[in-house]
C-alpha cells in the first residue's frame, strides 16, 4: 500500500467517524460527560453544601504525671469513639451531600512541639466534643480538657515563604492493610507479677516525646493522626483479609475438569461399581482425604500443615479484622524559621518512632514518597514549593492527601511509586499502640495535671 492509498483509507475512516458523531452526538456527548458531571456535582454538594455546615473544636488535653491504667483503657476509648460512624443512604449521599466515607465525620489526635514545649490535642466536630470527653473521662477521670484556638493558625498561612519553610510527609503501609503492625501486647514480657513495677511502665511514646522536647526555639513539629470510622461495607478490607487467610491456609479449590469428562467418568465408575460390587480405591482415597483435611491442592492432594510463621500471620490477621477499624492518615510537619538554627534530622522524628511498630513478617509504616517535600528531578524548586503548600493545606484542613481524587487518599495517577494510597486501615489495638497518653511524664516541657481533683465531701452543708 503506497502513501496515496493510505491517505485515502485514513480519510474515509475519518469521514465515517465524523458522520457517526454528526448523527449521534446527542447520545454520545452525554455519555462522555456523564462521569465528569457526576464528579463535579458530588464535589459541589459535599464540600460546598454539606461539609460547610459543620464547625470543629480543638481540645487541649492535659494528663496527670503518672497513669497506672493499662493500654486496654485507651483501646476502649477508641472503641467508643468509633460510634460516631454514620453510613448514609442514597438520598443522603446525592441529595444532601453526605460523604460515603466519613459521613459521621472524623476526629484527630495531635501532638505538637513548639520549640520543645509539647502539647496534646483532640480535634472533633462541634457537638461531638462532649461525647468524646465523656468517653475519655470514663477511663481517665483525672485528665483535663480546655477549648483552645487551632494552633495551625498561629503561623502565616502562606508557608513556605521568606521567613518560614517546612518539611512534610505522609505515611503508608509496606504491605496490604490487613497485615497488622506490632502492637502493645508485644512490648511486654509475659511474666505477670514477676516484672518489676518500673518495667511494666516501659512506654514507646516516651521516645518521641524526648525527641520533641529537644527542638530549637524557632522550630515546630506537628504530628497528626486522623481517624475515620469504617465498616466492611464502606471499605471491604475484611473480605480482602479473608481471601489472604484462605490463600495462606491453602484452601484453594481443585480445578474442575470439563463437564462432559466428569459426567462420562462418573457414569463409568458407577457402572463398574454396580457390576463388580467393589468401590474403586481412588474414590475411597478421595473421600478419606476430604474427611481428613479441608486444605487441598489444585490436584486434589493433601497439603502440608502450615508452618509456625504462617500460623502466626494467620492469627495476627484474624485478630486485626476482628476489631473496629479506622481509615487513618498519619503525617508530620517540621516548620522552622529560615534565619534561625534548625536540625534537618528533626524531620525524621515520626519516622523513627513508627519503627517501634514494624515487623518484618507482618507490616510497617513508611513515608509515602509522593507526599514528601523533597524533589530530586525536573523543576525541583517549583514542584517542591507546590508539594509543601499541599502538605500545609491538608494538615490544616485535616484531610487526606489526594483528597480531591478520593477520600481514601487514592492518587489520581497510579504510576510507579505514586500508586500507593495516603491512608491506611488501623484497628483500635494498632491505634492505641501508636497514640496513647504517656504512662509517666518526666519532661518539664509537657503540661500536666498538677493536683488531683475530687468532689466535695457528702456532709458539706449546702445552705
Amino acid at each position: 500500500m503506497d502513501i496515496v492509498q493510505l491517505a485515502t483509507t485514513l480519510t474515509n475512516i475519518l469521514i465515517i467517524i465524523w458522520q457517526i458523531l454528526k448523527t449521534w452526538w446527542w447520545f454520545i456527548l452525554p455519555v462522555i460527560f456523564y462521569f465528569l458531571a457526576r464528579y463535579l456535582y458530588a464535589y459541589w454538594v459535599r464540600w460546598f453544601f454539606w461539609y460547610r455546615q459543620f464547625k470543629w473544636v480543638v481540645l487541649e488535653i492535659k494528663t496527670p504525671k503518672e497513669i497506672l491504667k493499662p493500654f486496654k483503657a485507651m483501646e476502649d476509648v477508641f472503641s467508643g469513639l468509633w460510634g460516631i460512624i454514620d453510613v448514609p443512604n442514597w438520598r443522603e449521599r446525592w441529595c444532601e451531600g453526605e460523604l460515603p466515607i466519613g459521613g459521621g465525620l472524623w476526629f484527630s489526635f495531635e501532638v505538637a512541639s513548639f520549640g520543645g514545649d509539647i502539647h496534646f490535642y483532640l480535634r472533633v466536630p462541634e457537638g461531638v466534643d462532649n461525647v468524646a470527653k465523656n468517653i475519655i473521662y470514663a477511663q481517665y477521670p483525672e485528665v483535663e480538657f480546655s477549648i483552645v484556638n487551632d494552633y495551625t493558625k498561629n503561623v502565616p498561612s502562606n508557608i513556605p515563604n521568606e521567613k518560614f519553610d517546612l518539611y512534610g510527609e505522609d505515611f503508608t503501609f509496606f504491605k496490604k492493610n490487613v497485615y497488622p503492625l506490632k502492637t502493645y501486647p508485644e512490648f511486654f514480657e509475659p511474666m505477670g507479677e514477676r516484672i518489676s513495677k518500673e518495667e511494666k511502665r516501659i512506654d514507646p511514646i516516651n521516645a518521641i516525646l524526648e525527641s520533641l522536647s529537644k527542638l530549637n526555639p524557632g522550630e515546630q513539629i506537628w504530628i497528626q493522626i486522623v481517624a475515620i470510622p469504617i465498616t466492611n461495607e464502606l471499605v471491604p478490607w475484611i473480605d480482602e483479609g479473608n481471601k489472604i487467610i484462605e490463600k495462606i491456609a491453602k484452601r484453594t479449590k481443585p480445578k474442575s475438569k470439563p463437564l462432559i469428562e466428569r459426567v462420562a467418568k462418573g457414569i463409568g465408575d458407577i457402572a463398574e461399581e454396580i457390576a463388580t460390587g467393589v468401590t474403586k480405591p481412588e474414590r475411597l482415597e478421595e473421600v478419606r482425604e476430604k474427611a481428613i483435611s479441608p486444605a487441598v491442592s489444585e490436584t486434589g492432594e493433601r497439603e502440608m500443615l502450615i508452618t509456625p510463621g504462617e500460623r502466626r500471620i494467620l492469627t495476627a490477621i484474624e485478630n486485626k479484622i476482628s476489631k473496629p477499624a479506622y481509615l487513618t492518615f498519619l503525617r508530620s510537619l517540621h516548620i522552622f524559621k529560615t534565619d534561625e538554627p534548625h536540625l534537618p534530622k528533626h524531620d525524621k522524628i515520626l519516622d523513627s518512632y513508627l519503627t517501634h511498630f514494624a515487623s518484618v513478617d507482618m507490616n510497617a509504616l513508611h513515608h509515602l514518597a509522593s507526599t514528601r517535600t523533597r524533589i530530586h528531578y525536573f523543576f525541583r524548586k517549583s514542584r517542591n514549593y507546590a508539594r509543601a503548600r499541599n502538605s500545609f493545606r491538608y494538615y490544616k484542613e485535616r484531610l487526606p492527601y489526594f483528597w480531591l481524587a478520593s477520600m481514601e487518599g487514592e492518587p489520581l495517577w497510579k504510576l510507579g511509586r505514586g500508586k500507593k494510597k495516603a491512608t491506611v486501615i488501623l484497628n483500635t489495638e494498632e491505634l492505641v499502640s501508636i497514640f496513647h497518653f504517656p504512662s509517666k511524664i518526666e519532661l518539664p516541657t509537657v503540661p500536666r495535671v498538677e493536683a488531683k481533683k475530687s468532689g466535695p465531701p457528702p456532709t458539706l452543708p449546702i445552705e
